[in-house]
């Protein structure tokens, strides 16, 4: 029982990390593929300001994901940490290398540096996405078995390629949603404009790949099919097709208002419908919860741990995300400091 509770915290926490790193991830694409200097200044300064005050915040989920791994599910952890440590050292570097590329490339003064920072960003945004959707393709398709050593074909199989596409194309629908959004707060017109393009180019996308992965799980992955075409895993299937339909339609309208509500309701519910359709498997078909759950006290610590870290976290970092999207957390600029000065010797 309890280890069930921790699997639905677990992949509720990677639905939790796919919406908020994937929009950070997507501005990243957007970024990468704004053109050049003149061209991509625009675009690229909106980037620079949406993301700036919470890109750190949101691999609290990632932590959150590792350590319920860890913790909750060791053999669950080991075998996919030795299968796919390949993809997701990649993810891993990064991860890393996208921090440094975003935190550096705006204060250097040389414009070859900021290019090359910019550069490590944005392909970083990229890559990421796709070879953790990779690993999770992976384990969707049952390649992860016991006794599985690390090889090209537990992660660069068809299931595992679409999903690492599909990831890709979700965190491009969330960042141009979210930065439509955004230039409609900083009164940016043509912004809006322009990125709600770029999120139904992005929104047919991820139609066409759902539509496309799911007809390969039907050879290649036939339990996760199975799960997704029956039960719980069919209705969240459903709930992310009526929400593509009103992202879609959300974006046609003049005041794009709730978009970004539809566009994260799509990908928590594909992310869930996957998690149910592997039930009651960690790893199909070959690990269930069950097997894959570490001792009934270990559980029991980590759901408490997990119960304080609720309490204590999720309202701080949703706080955040409200400050964010409200414009409460913007940086100050050399107007704001000369007037500060100026009435402070007043």
């Amino acid at each position: 029982m309890i280890a069930g509770v921790i699997a639905v915290v677990l992949l509720l926490a990677i639905a939790a990390y796919a919406c908020a790193g994937g929009t950070d991830y997507g501005a990243g694409f957007w970024d990468l593929t704004a053109g050049g200097a003149e061209r991509g200044k625009r675009p690229r300064w909106l980037i620079d300001h949406a993301m700036a005050p919470v890109w750190e915040v949101n691999n609290v989920w990632l932590i959150f994901v590792l350590v319920i791994m860890w913790t909750g599910f060791p053999v669950f952890f080991q075998r996919v940490f030795t299968a796919m440590w390949l993809p997701l050292a990649l993810a891993a570097v990064g991860i890393v290398l996208r921090g440094a590329g975003f935190a550096l490339r705006k204060p250097v003064r040389r414009l070859a540096a900021r290019r090359l920072y910019g550069a490590v960003f944005a392909v970083s945004s990229l890559l990421t996405p796709f070879f953790l959707g990779a690993a999770v393709g992976g384990v969707a398709s049952g390649r992860v078995t016991p006794g599985t050593r690390a090889s090209t074909d537990a992660w660069a199989n068809p299931t595992s390629v679409l999903f690492g596409l599909l990831a890709v194309a979700t965190t491009a629908l969330l960042g141009a949603v979210f930065l439509a959004a955004d230039a409609r707060r900083f009164t940016a017109p043509d912004l809006d404009g322009y990125f709600r393009r770029r999120a139904l180019g992005a929104l047919a996308a991820v139609a066409v790949l759902s539509v496309t992965t799911l007809f390969v799980t039907h050879g290649d992955a036939p339990h996760v099919w199975h799960g997704l075409t029956h039960g719980v895993g069919l209705v969240f299937v459903v709930v992310a097709a009526l929400g593509t339909l009103a992202t879609a339609w959300l974006l046609i309208r003049s005041s794009g208002a709730w978009s970004r509500g539809a566009a994260i309701g799509v990908v928590a519910a594909a992310v869930i419908g996957w998690g149910m359709a592997q039930r009651p498997y960690l790893i199909p078909t070959s690990l269930t919860v069950a097997e894959g759950a570490g001792a009934p006290t270990t559980l029991r610590w980590l759901a408490f741990v997990t119960l304080v870290a609720v309490v204590l976290i999720v309202p701080a970092v949703a706080l955040v995300y409200w400050l964010d999207t409200h414009g409460e957390l913007e940086g100050l600029t050399d107007a704001d400091l000369r007037r500060s000065g100026a009435s402070d010797e007043g």
